[in-house]
This record gives C-alpha cells, sequence and structure tokens, in this order.
C-alpha cells in the first residue's frame, strides 16, 4: 500500500458536552484521546488501519512519552482541527508532532513519542520493512514541507 505523501494531516474534531468540565471547557484528559484519534485517522488515511497492523503485522504502537504544551482552552461545540506531522522515525519508534486549532488559533501543542511493539506479546519490535521505508518517506516530507522558503 502507498502513502500520501502530503506531509499536512488534520483532523476535524467537535467538543461535546461528554467532552467539558462543569463550566463548559474541554477537560484536560479528553484532549488526550482527540490526540489518539486523529493520530488512528492519519494512519488509516495513509491505508494502515490499526486492525490491518496487527493481524497482517503483528504491530502496534503504542505511546512512551508524552509531552504537552496547553496554550488555550476549548469549549463546548468548538470545531477543532487536530493536526498529525511525522517528525522522526526510528526502526522501533517514531516521533509526531500534534496541535490542536481552532480557527487557526493554536490550543495545543504535543510531542508523542511512540513504539512498535509487537501485537502478540507487547514486546519492542522493528517496524516492518512493508512499512518503514513509506513512515521514512513520510518524515522526509514533513521536514521539506518546514524547510524555510528561499524566495523573496
Amino acid at each position: 500500500m502507498a502513502f500520501n505523501m502530503n506531509a499536512a494531516f488534520t483532523h476535524p474534531v467537535r467538543v461535546y458536552w461528554e467532552d467539558t468540565d462543569a463550566g463548559g471547557v474541554v477537560y484536560h484528559a479528553q484532549y488526550l484521546a482527540f490526540l489518539e484519534r486523529a493520530r488512528t485517522e492519519w494512519l488509516r488515511a495513509h491505508g494502515y488501519g490499526q486492525e490491518l497492523l496487527r493481524l497482517q503485522h503483528d504491530l502496534v504502537f503504542a505511546v512512551r512519552a508524552m509531552s504537552i504544551d496547553f496554550r488555550l482552552p476549548a469549549r463546548l461545540d468548538d470545531a477543532l482541527q487536530v493536526g498529525v506531522t511525522l517528525r522522526q522515525c526510528r526502526h522501533a519508534s517514531l516521533v509526531i508532532a500534534q496541535t490542536v486549532e481552532r480557527d487557526g488559533v493554536r490550543l495545543l501543542d504535543a510531542e508523542v513519542r511512540i513504539a512498535a511493539l509487537r501485537a502478540s506479546d507487547f514486546r519492542p519490535r522493528p517496524i516492518p520493512d512493508a512499512l518503514y521505508p513509506q513512515l521514512k518517506a513520510l518524515q522526509e516530507a514533513a521536514s521539506e514541507h518546514l524547510k524555510p522558503s528561499n524566495a523573496e
């Protein structure tokens, strides 16, 4: 399966009552679910749904570490865009930059470190040869996308 090499990926999320605290502000832990959904949809958009990875490649990706910078609150009924950019692809791990925006205003930045694990025993494993070169190419496309333009 071939990856779409578009470096920019966003997933829309609507804030529902269940996502908020009593004041109508998104509860901080709910952002983790928003980020997870976007990463899952990013993989699916590139032809690798979680179930396919598990069944065909004995692979699951698991969050190993996360750093989050909460900038501004999201509120009930907001339409959010959750961004996903692959920053680094190693043989058994990924580093993904994520954002949450509302109407072009950044609400959150996150760096997510992902480990590749065997689905059968949850032990570390290399990213399969069928997937690794495509992820590396996607990382390179994202790097090119972020380089400053020389045009004036």
